[in-house]
């Protein structure tokens, strides 16, 4: 079996993520699909942010005239302080520049800063057909959209605007991957005609945001009968993604042993299987595979990457794509 690598916001390993030097260059280092994050401005734009809160990624917090757009807000449950996508309208974040999301641990991508704009959706459609057409790979994209409810309440419909997009360029093909933490929002873009595959998003703790009082946690859905549940036709659900931390077998001490047998178990149940984000530096590394003090430097990240991909696992989320294929390439 094939596993497909993911361009994590694209080669965000090596530039700031989400920006369009990132995307194109995951595809030259080998990534099978690129991984955008979705949400929608004010006049309902899908444009492709990590989060609807933009401080930590673009250089609103230096733009003066959008100082007073500055406020706090309750994200699925959590209060967030910031500047947010559906507070401005496209052509003002058209305005702003993209910057390295994590500049104390991936220093040299912060001097790629302030030079790129954000992306809309429609740009990276545009982006990968132009990518396609110097190869002779099948070149695809996993789409997550962000916060889906939290979004409906504001009247700015993500599955509907997606299926908008989507239609509108001509990608309502099998290239497409929507994923969301929300069961919700995926029964919506199926509702809403989008052919792709659909994977839910799940935690190694906690609850989905579109949950009920009562529902099932995310690891009741990892059981032998949520995963089977899962796979039952009503849900239009195609597979999972998961944390690599449920994929890696740890003691008590936090030290692997190995892995643990839920890439078997979903794929027993029908279901594909993803896991995110594969990861070379200390800080990301499980910690038997960390080497030396400093968080930023690379450990045994080959030992990891490989424990991981030797499970058969459908598809793995990477910063730095060269790196997975390069150890996928070599199994």
């Amino acid at each position: 079996m094939h596993t497909i690598v993911i361009g994590h916001r694209g080669a965000s390993g090596h530039r700031p993520e989400h920006t369009r030097a990132a995307f194109d260059l995951a595809f030259a280092l080998g990534a099978d699909a690129v991984e955008p994050d979705l949400v929608a401005t004010r006049d309902g734009v899908l444009v492709i942010r990590h989060e609807n809160e933009i401080s930590g990624t673009t250089d609103v917090a230096t733009r003066a005239e959008f100082g007073a757009r500055r406020t706090e807000k309750h994200v699925d449950g959590k209060l967030v302080t910031g500047w947010f996508t559906e507070d401005f309208t496209w052509a003002e974040l058209s305005t702003l520049r993209s910057r390295e999301r994590l500049p104390s641990l991936r220093q040299s991508n912060t001097t790629f800063d302030d030079q790129q704009p954000i992306l809309r959706l429609r740009d990276l459609f545009n982006l990968v057909d132009a990518a396609a057409e110097k190869t002779d790979r099948v070149l695809s994209i996993v789409a997550e959209i962000k916060h889906g409810n939290y979004f409906a309440a504001l009247d700015l419909p993500l599955p509907e605007l997606f299926a908008a997009e989507v239609s509108a360029a001509g990608w309502n093909t099998d290239r497409l991957t929507v994923e969301s933490f929300e069961p919700s929002v995926l029964a919506a873009v199926r509702a809403q005609g989008v052919r792709g595959k659909r994977i839910f998003l799940l935690e190694a703790k906690g609850h989905p945001a579109d949950a009920e009082a009562g529902d099932v946690s995310y690891t009741d859905h990892l059981t032998a009968n949520g995963l089977a549940n899962l796979a039952a036709e009503f849900t239009g659900i195609d597979g999972i993604s998961v944390p690599k931390s449920l994929i890696l077998q740890t003691d008590a001490a936090g030290e692997v042993t190995g892995a643990s047998a839920l890439v078997n178990d979903a794929q027993t149940a029908g279901l594909e299987i993803y896991c995110w984000t594969l990861r070379p530096e200390n800080k990301f590394l499980a910690k038997t595979f960390r080497r030396g003090i400093r968080r930023a430097d690379f450990g045994q990240w080959q030992a990891e990457f490989r424990l991981i991909l030797t499970t058969g696992i459908d598809g793995v989320f990477a910063d730095h794509p060269d790196l997975a294929v390069h150890v996928r390439d070599a199994l």
